[in-house]
């Protein structure tokens, strides 16, 4: 498992716009169709990822909390289902509904392009955007990894969210996010 940071977002970016299939329901959404009243998180991950799986508890929690706060959570998979069928849009499905559909939706990125869109790079990959769909933070989840023993509280995310639903300014001192890399098409 090759570690590889996130590009970080400039923050004030606007959230590019996407229309993508979700996984879950089989209809497709756009950006707009599935963003939060308050905000939005917008996050890369994927099915077989160990920095996925070791913070899933965490990333589920997040999404049903703030999800009665008007904050929505929108998870994205981008890999080459090609070389990764373990990220196929029947294996998200199936993955979802062992987690418990805890997103707004599960969207098959298959052209890459959104991920390109938004300088996605790794597993898991974390925005926040606010109601104007504007970048107030990117970056990790908290600081543990499946290697370092640290807890996973999601401390570094809640307190962007917290910080987003209470009006008050979002520390610019942002840690990039750590993760496996996109699995990106080859030619």
């Amino acid at each position: 498992m090759a570690a590889t940071s996130s590009n970080m977002l400039p923050l004030g970016t606007i959230a590019p716009d996407f229309t993508l299939p979700d996984t879950v329901s089989g209809k497709h959404f756009s950006l707009r169709d599935l963003q939060g009243e308050q905000g939005s998180i917008v996050m890369f991950i994927c099915n077989h990822c160990p920095y996925v799986l070791h913070v899933k508890q965490q990333l589920i929690a997040i999404a049903q909390q703030y999800a009665a706060l008007g904050i929505a959570t929108i998870a994205i998979s981008s890999n080459d289902v090609e070389l990764y069928p373990e990220d196929a849009p029947d294996k998200m499905r199936q993955l979802m509904a062992e987690w418990g559909n805890p997103f707004a939706a599960y969207l098959f990125d298959e052209s890459q392009e959104v991920a390109k869109a938004y300088r996605a790079a790794c597993t898991p990959d974390i925005y926040l955007f606010d109601a104007d769909l504007t970048c107030v933070y990117r970056g990790r989840l908290d600081g543990s990894t499946p290697k370092n023993d640290l807890p996973v509280t999601g401390e570094d995310l809640r307190n962007a969210l917290d910080s987003l639903l209470a009006r008050q300014p979002i520390s610019a001192n942002q840690i990039p996010s750590i993760g496996c890399n996109i699995k990106w098409k080859v030619g």
